[in-house]
């Protein structure tokens, strides 16, 4: 199983199905301010939703294709991160990730992403990671931001919301650019 500490307060650990109801909770409990940029959490319903979801995440891993990270914050999941499918003839993935409500404003996410991108080019040996964000999502654009990404330009009408298409504005690292950066 995976499980990376990235300081003394994070923690990454691989979702297992035992996460299933915690997971679920975190999600609901947070439901309202997810919805806005997340089309997946309507869909959530129960805790069977949520291991469904932990399922398809371990096979993800079990293919090589990345994973799914429950993201700790002194022992509590506050949310997830992971590897959307890894392209290994192009060496690249992009990362998708989100925190329940009460955990925002603490630096998590971004210290998360950064350990993420640390996995991407140190552990499996990437070149590009991407990041991408609907234009008016600034609170999770920020985070390629912070981390020096560079904004590549936007995508039109990229994700279907609810009931409405919303632009992306997509974000790159390239190893290169990560490994002088720091």
């Amino acid at each position: 199983m995976f499980f990376h500490p990235v300081n003394t307060h994070i923690q990454l650990k691989l979702l297992d199905v035992q996460d299933a109801d915690e997971l679920f909770q975190l999600t609901d409990t947070s439901r309202h301010s997810l919805r806005e940029w997340l089309p997946w959490v309507d869909v959530t319903q129960t805790a069977e939703d949520s291991k469904r979801f932990i399922q398809s995440a371990l096979q993800q891993f079990a293919n090589h294709q990345g994973f799914q990270a429950g993201i700790l914050y002194d022992g509590a999941l506050a949310g997830t991160i992971g590897f959307h499918a890894i392209s290994w003839a192009n060496r690249s993935t992009s990362i998708g990730y989100w925190l329940g409500e009460g955990f925002r404003g603490k630096g998590i996410m971004t210290t998360a992403c950064k350990a993420m991108v640390d996995i991407a080019f140190r552990g499996y040996g990437l070149h590009r990671v991407e990041i991408r964000a609907a234009v008016e999502n600034h609170k999770s654009r920020a985070i390629p931001e912070r981390l020096g990404f560079c904004q590549e330009g936007v995508c039109r009408q990229a994700e279907w919301i609810r009931d409405h298409f919303v632009d992306h504005v997509v974000y790159s690292m390239l190893a290169d650019d990560w490994t002088e950066g720091e």
